[in-house]
């Protein structure tokens, strides 16, 4: 009888299990947090490269997908739409009224999310995947150069075996480059033209020189878990791998855009696409988390850069610059100055980034004596050379997370393509943008954060990311981190720069303006140099809306602020009020201003 009674406990215990374990894998799960992490893992299942960025997995043991790429078909494509939509129905099967505070932000979020995602699919063919900016053909080796870790031999055949993988993942590329065409989506010709260059100096290269091997020989140096013989053996293998696999693979992209060259046009703008207009406010939207017409977004940014070139006029008049000259016409001078550059040498590059690092690590202490951020960042972050086979193509700086596992710091890349791009007045501001207390701040305390579905910490919303980065510049302006007049120009250029995006992004896609035309007002309105200009319009061309994110989203946390201290008045503490920003991860602007709106509800009550 007992024995019996056991037996049955058991059947139910695991009739119960299986039930449970049949609607969180199949069907909708019973608690929507399982819904969340659902999400999260079926989304990163299908994507080895991001799992082997996040290395969540390599904590417990687990390595299977460090010898795979993430699929690039149009099939994959093509099943991820569907998946959102499946998601999207799923998350409204839960009665939201029933969640609690913490659930319902997630909903919201996860809904603004997917619903933007259904509603954008229409236009999944419009992008340019091989481009100069961030195109596949050079972020593919920059993943396998800087992400995929090597710390013993193991890691190094799933390296080959990535590298044997090289074809199959650019010819899913090339296919959804062919159905792209049919559908008379073609980058403008100067795109074409200057990834062909791109793949043409990278095939071109030597193997041993090519930096799929050069990379990984140095990582292998390093290693004294691994024999010598051994080494060498694993040397043969990648480059047997780049003669035999990677190079015959690009070769296929190189012969293909140089047929469609002959297709390729000067106009530059989406607006020439199928339903362009469409599809640029559906960008728009995307990356500011507004409803905001390209006229609305163009205008305010004029209003923007005169507002910025009046401060600018003001300290230029008290350094005693001529005020019958333009700004433009100042800053290039000053740009030009040799008493503000860095030799144009290994030496001169190799002071930047050491000069950048101090910068860093000063901002760092004086936030920790000023005590106004309570939430900081475990990790570290340093400073590195973006990748000289990426550099001419790519901006001036950039910012990479930290991995989940804590195995290395947050990396600020900077460009040292040109010293004569860095002017060293303009280096504070891109420091506390790109790295303490900007993008590193936000990124990777939202890595951090606990109690919070794992897509929380991830998903990216362009106008709170940028938006965030963009307030801490005017954030070290009113705490005095610039240390003279020639650095607060520098910050100023900076958001002059994001005011400037406004009226040039709208300009090419909205107002049909020509890329020429587009660098011209670019050069006459900042006084940025040529080569940067260049790189920014082209980046804006290939990212339609993005560069909009950061003005729109500075100016938004700014409002936000300036309501709170209006309401609080002495019961305002800045401390608390980043918190407040930080503590939820990325959001739309519109939630955001919610969560805000809460928060100050709750302080006038308290």
């Amino acid at each position: 009888m007992i024995k019996k009674t056991i037996l049955t406990i058991l059947l139910l215990l695991f009739i119960g299990i299986a039930i449970f374990s049949v609607n969180l894998i199949w069907f909708k799960p019973f608690y929507i947090n399982h819904f969340y992490e659902r999400i999260f893992i079926e989304y990163a299942l299908t994507d080895p490269e991001l799992l082997s960025q996040l290395r969540l997995l390599e904590s417990v043991g687990l390595h299977f997908h460090n010898d795979d790429l993430s699929d690039s078909s149009p099939e994959h494509a093509q099943e991820m739409v569907e998946k959102t939509r499946n998601d999207l129905e799923t998350l409204h099967q839960y009665d939201r009224s029933k969640l609690d505070k913490k659930e319902q932000l997630s909903y919201d979020v996860l809904d603004y999310f997917l619903t933007q995602s259904v509603e954008s699919d229409k236009f999944m063919w419009h992008n340019y995947p091989v481009n100069q900016l961030f195109g596949i053909q050079s972020s593919l080796p920059d993943f396998m150069a800087n992400t995929h870790h090597i710390g013993n031999q193991r890691d190094a055949e799933h390296y080959i075996t990535r590298l044997s993988k090289f074809d199959t993942k650019l010819d899913q590329v090339l296919e959804g480059l062919k159905i792209r065409e049919e559908k008379q989506i073609i980058p403008p010709r100067f795109v074409i033209e200057k990834v062909l260059k791109e793949m043409t100096d990278f095939n071109t290269t030597a193997a041993t020189e090519n930096i799929l091997y050069a990379s990984f020989k140095e990582r292998l140096d390093t290693l004294s878990n691994i024999e010598d013989k051994e080494k060498e053996r694993l040397l043969v293998e990648v480059r047997k791998q780049v003669n035999n696999t990677v190079y015959p693979a690009y070769q296929k992209l190189i012969d293909f855009f140089t047929a469609q060259q002959t297709k390729a046009t000067t106009d530059d703008g989406v607006w020439k696409l199928p339903n362009g207009e469409d599809f640029y406010r559906s960008a728009l939207e995307s990356n500011t988390t507004t409803k905001m017409s390209p006229e609305e977004i163009h205008q305010i940014g004029l209003q923007e850069v005169e507002r910025v070139t009046a401060e600018m006029r003001s300290i230029l008049d008290s350094l005693g610059f001529s005020p019958d000259s333009t700004i433009a016409t100042h800053l290039q001078a000053l740009t030009a100055d040799s008493s503000f550059l860095y030799p144009n040498t290994d030496e001169g590059r190799a002071q930047c980034l050491a000069d950048y690092q101090k910068m860093i690590d000063e901002v760092d202490k004086q936030l920790t004596e000023l005590n106004i951020f309570g939430l900081r960042p475990k990790m570290g972050v340093e400073v590195k050379r973006i990748p000289e086979f990426k550099e001419k193509t790519a901006p001036g700086a950039y910012y990479n997370a930290p991995p989940m596992d804590g195995s290395r710091p947050g990396v600020f890349y900077a460009n040292m393509r040109d010293m004569a791009e860095v002017p060293k007045w303009g280096m504070r501001t891109l420091a506390y943008h790109e790295a303490i207390p900007g993008h590193h701040f936000q990124i990777t305390i939202a890595q951090e954060l606990q109690g919070l579905p794992t897509f929380r910490k991830l998903l990216p919303f362009t106008a709170y990311a940028e938006g965030w980065a963009l307030y801490t510049e005017y954030l070290a302006k009113e705490y005095a981190f610039h240390n003279d007049p020639y650095s607060h120009l520098g910050r100023l250029q900076a958001e002059l720069f994001r005011a400037v995006r406004l009226v040039v992004d709208t300009g090419i896609h909205f107002k049909r303006w020509t890329r020429e035309e587009a660098i011209e007002y670019m050069v006459n309105t900042t006084g940025m140099p040529q080569g940067d200009v260049v790189a920014e319009i082209e980046r804006y061309i290939v990212l339609p809306g993005q560069a909009c994110a950061y003005k729109i989203g500075m100016m938004k946390i700014l409002e936000l602020r300036e309501k709170a201290q209006a309401v609080l008045k002495d019961k305002f503490d800045i401390k608390k009020f980043h918190d407040i920003i930080l503590q939820n991860g990325s959001l739309p602007l519109g939630i955001l201003e919610g969560v805000v709106a809460e928060y100050i509800a709750e302080e006038v009550g308290s």
